[in-house]
């Protein structure tokens, strides 16, 4: 049994160290705030303007992206979504932004406020959100977004 709980144990930790040597792999060196911004500007300029060619390239191909609405996607389906005219977003705001930064991770967190048209239907929601991005090889890539619609305002 001791056997067996060690080669489990030594199984794990070599899990571990793979693991941590592919994310080292991918790190493209630490990502400053400022970088942050402007990508997620870039990101923001992209979706507003159907430039499908630049969401290609900022968005990661392990990218998870939780709506509001609970509804998730990836970067295929994502960008699908707006290439059909399912999802058109008019206009992209955000405020109360606050950027953190781990190494090669930034987390960008803020308030958002998107005028978007879900087929055919004009909304306009403001949301809290967390997006994620990776300084990669290729350079920043977009990996990761969760957004929670705010209460209607009194």
């Amino acid at each position: 049994m001791k056997t067996l709980k060690g080669l489990l144990a030594g199984c794990g930790l070599l899990g571990v160290l793979v693991s941590g040597a592919v994310f080292a792999e991918e790190c493209g060196g630490p990502v400053t705030a400022d970088e942050a911004r402007a990508a997620e500007d870039a990101r923001y300029a992209a979706q507003t303007g159907d430039d499908f060619a630049a969401m290609e390239t900022l968005f990661g191909g392990d990218l998870v992206y939780i709506h509001s609405s609970a509804v998730v996607d990836n970067k295929a389906s994502y960008i699908e979504s707006m290439r059909s005219g399912n999802v058109k977003y008019r206009n992209m705001r955000r405020s109360e932004e606050t950027v953190r930064t781990y190494g090669c991770l930034a987390i960008i967190t803020g308030l958002a406020n998107f005028d978007v048209t879900v087929k055919g239907q004009d909304l306009s929601v403001e949301i809290r959100f967390h997006s994620i991005w990776a300084n990669r090889d290729k350079g920043l890539q977009f990996i990761s977004w969760e957004a929670t619609r705010t209460p209607p305002k009194q």
